[in-house]
């Protein structure tokens, strides 16, 4: 059992404060002692602001007591990963760029998580401006996986899982550009979703490539993530491609599991050259237990996203490139000391305030953009990502999902192959074509395999999310693999 509230999953965090059993100020402390005790080996958090952590508890607890609760996730902790805007709260994208930048407002998912009653707080660590695989590019330190603290714990969201997984706080909010949320849950043994494109609003977003972007959860189980889920979606003025589509009520639709079984579609093209026979074995294992309740698994067919690595990494440099030109040293953001002129503080500011990982992506994503290349390569990769998509499509008139590995391999080392750039760009080739695709998916844990997690991905057609959180709820129901605490993180 965990030995502290923080520790224990969001939804039986809400059954003990509606029986009256906890309070959130108790929660929220919870959270904040155990940040204090386990942080300094993990490195999840940025910082967080303990003196409004607990008045948001104790509005909660006033709320509670007058009986204006506002929903299950009331008095409930949700952390952000710090691209995310909170008002009057730092927001840096783990860059020197943006340090001592403080958001004058909240993002859309952070008002609606207050409108539910959640206590946001925190800024998890990320890979600078939601660039990497494995939270190795922050500006200011290195997470490490709570599962294996020499192993990374995946990124960009590598601090929302890793925060997660080590029962520092019940739920937390990633991005997902290329895998951002999956990857990293599958290497911290957490649950992670990516919605559909436009589930979801990207107001108050920092932005790394805008067609690509979407927040989601990262939770102990799904049942977790399907509350949070629900609190985040819908429509935004703000936002001109959040979806108007009605949102699903996810988390009481996990009980109504579809009375025929599911079509299972599994893409061969995820199982060739470059995935670990132990995680193959892992999804195997997967694939045997949903044959065991009866579904119908077919072998499918994607030949386009062969493509996909290359296609994105042209157009999500390219949206890069452009995003990331506002930060100029003279708008806002890091200003160089050393500069004596317009041109100086624009380049010298630039040089200063982004790290290597930013730079090579800026570059690359201002050449492929240039007069000459535009039409070889961008133009070129967009349609590639328009046949990416219509594969999916066409194979969804035949299945209800797909599933398939999350990542090619088991968690990385820190430092040496987690510093291999090139490996961490191929090490996406299982997220990105979701991404390219606008599609939901979530990653869901699956046991360990030599002592560290192992996790499978489940993707569907668009706005279903409903359908793969509750194929995802089954297996979790069969299966003891939602996030354990790692012994040298108690």
């Amino acid at each position: 059992m965990p030995d502290s509230l923080s520790q224990k999953p969001a939804t039986e965090l809400a059954a003990l404060l509606r029986n009256g059993q906890t309070s959130a100020r108790e929660i929220a402390q919870s959270c904040i002692e155990r940040v204090n005790a386990v942080d300094g080996t993990i490195g999840a958090f940025l910082g967080f602001d303990a003196g409004d952590f607990l008045k948001q508890a104790d509005e909660a607890d006033a709320r509670r007591a007058t009986g204006k609760t506002l929903g299950p996730l009331d008095g409930i902790p949700v952390a952000l990963k710090d691209n995310i805007s909170a008002k009057d709260q730092p927001l840096t994208c783990a860059s020197k760029m943006l340090k001592g930048y403080v958001s004058p407002y909240d993002a859309t998912v952070t008002r609606k998580l207050r409108e539910a009653g959640a206590l946001v707080w925190g800024r998890l660590n990320m890979d600078e401006f939601a660039m990497g695989a494995s939270t190795e590019n922050s500006a200011f330190l290195k997470t490490h996986n709570p599962r294996d603290v020499t192993r990374s714990p995946g990124g960009s969201s590598g601090g929302s899982a890793a925060a997660v997984a080590a029962g520092l706080t019940p739920l937390a909010l990633g991005t997902d550009t290329g895998g951002s949320i999956r990857q990293p849950a599958a290497w911290c043994g957490v649950v992670g979703m990516k919605p559909t494109y436009g589930r979801v609003s990207r107001y108050g977003i920092a932005a790394f490539a805008s067609s690509l972007d979407q927040a989601g959860p990262l939770a102990r189980t799904v049942a977790d993530a399907a509350l949070l889920l629900h609190a985040i979606s819908g429509a935004d003025p703000r936002d001109g491609t959040a979806l108007a589509n009605p949102v699903p009520d996810y988390a009481n639709g996990l009980a109504g599991h579809r009375g025929k079984p599911w079509r299972v579609g599994v893409p061969h093209e995820f199982f060739a050259t470059g995935l670990d026979p132990a995680v193959a074995a892992a999804i195997e294992t997967v694939i045997a237990f949903y044959r065991s309740l009866g579904c119908e698994i077919k072998q499918v067919s994607l030949p386009a996203t062969a493509h996909a690595v290359a296609a994105y990494y042209i157009i999500a440099t390219a949206e890069a490139s452009s995003n990331l030109a506002r930060y100029d040293g003279i708008r806002y953001g890091h200003r160089s000391a050393a500069a004596s002129d317009a041109v100086d503080i624009y380049a010298l500011s630039r040089a200063e305030g982004f790290g290597d990982e930013v730079k090579r992506r800026i570059i690359l994503g201002t050449y492929v953009l240039t007069s000459g290349y535009y039409d070889a390569y961008y133009v070129r990769a967009q349609k590639v990502r328009t046949l990416i998509r219509d594969d999916f499509l066409r194979v969804f008139n035949d299945v209800d999902f797909l599933l398939t590995p999350v990542s090619p391999t088991l968690p990385l080392k820190l430092g040496g192959e987690a510093d291999n750039v090139l490996a961490q760009y191929l090490g996406d080739i299982y997220t990105i074509p979701v991404n390219l695709a606008g599609l939901p998916a979530i990653s869901v844990p699956c046991g360990s395999t030599r002592g560290l997690p192992a996790a499978f991905q489940l993707i569907g057609k668009p706005l279903d999310e409903a359908t793969l959180l509750a194929a995802a709820h089954s297996f979790e129901e069969a299966h003891s693999c939602t996030a354990h605490d790692p012994a040298d993180a108690k």
